[in-house]
């Protein structure tokens, strides 16, 4: 059975940093190219960040140069490092498969002071 769990989310000031993580079951994560998105209060899912198959990466205009995807296959594990927060970071943030639209259950970002 496919899963995904998302992990790391939190509370956290305006320039701090979190790094979440989506751990994959049921399949290999290097196998597939993956996003994470994410959905704010109100707003529909908006994409973040995308790792392809080969390993090339890409990101919003909203947070390139503060967000780093990557993932480890060994722990066949996704993950998102996310510095220089700001308040318009928070939502939820869901990890995807992108040929499947699977995602996992989301974790919790909140940037505030």
């Amino acid at each position: 059975e496919v899963q995904l769990v998302e992990s790391g989310g939190g509370l956290v000031q305006p320039g701090g940093s979190l790094r979440l993580s989506c751990a994959a079951s049921g399949f290999t994560l290097s196998n597939v190219a993956m996003t994470w998105v994410r959905q704010a209060p109100g707003k529909g899912l908006e994409w973040v960040s995308r790792i392809n198959y080969g390993g090339s990466t890409s990101y919003a205009d909203s947070v390139k140069g503060r967000f780093t995807i990557s993932r480890d296959n060994a722990k066949n594990t996704l993950y998102l490092q996310m510095n220089s927060l700001k308040p318009e970071d928070t939502a939820i943030y869901y990890c995807q498969v992108v040929s499947t639209g699977r995602r996992g259950q989301g974790t919790q970002v909140t940037v505030s002071s």
